[in-house]
């Protein structure tokens, strides 16, 4: 699904303008956008909290860490993913400034304690 959106956010994007393009399009081009991302960094986190776990298990000797499963990882990346789509369409509108990378870094924070609390 990941390399799918990401050839029909290519193709969006080489084909049309965004003036020409209306309403639907530029949500396409953010559901694309947020679709890829979610892939990409699902992938990334899962692979990167393996790589963790196995790192510590040489160096802890009472309770190595654990690594993230599949599903964990994908549950993270639904919130970590949303950020560079909202960091996009913050900019959009007007200029991104300290307190809208504040507004966002927060959502993500409360996003992630959120999801901790359910799959724990």
């Amino acid at each position: 699904m990941t390399i799918v959106s990401l050839c029909l956010l290519l193709i969006l994007l080489n084909i049309t303008v965004p003036t020409s393009v209306g309403p639907f399009g530029i949500l396409a081009v953010f559901i694309f956008a947020y679709t890829s991302l979610l892939g990409v960094v699902t992938y990334i986190l899962y692979g990167a909290s393996r790589l963790l776990a196995s790192l510590s298990a040489s160096f802890t000797v009472k309770k190595p860490l654990q690594a993230l499963s599949f599903r964990d990882a994908y549950y993270y990346s639904t919130i970590l993913a949303i950020a560079p789509v909202m960091l996009i369409g913050l900019q959009s509108v007007n200029t991104i400034g300290i307190y809208e990378y504040g507004l966002v870094l927060l959502f993500e924070v409360i996003g992630c304690l959120y999801i901790t609390k359910r799959i724990r």
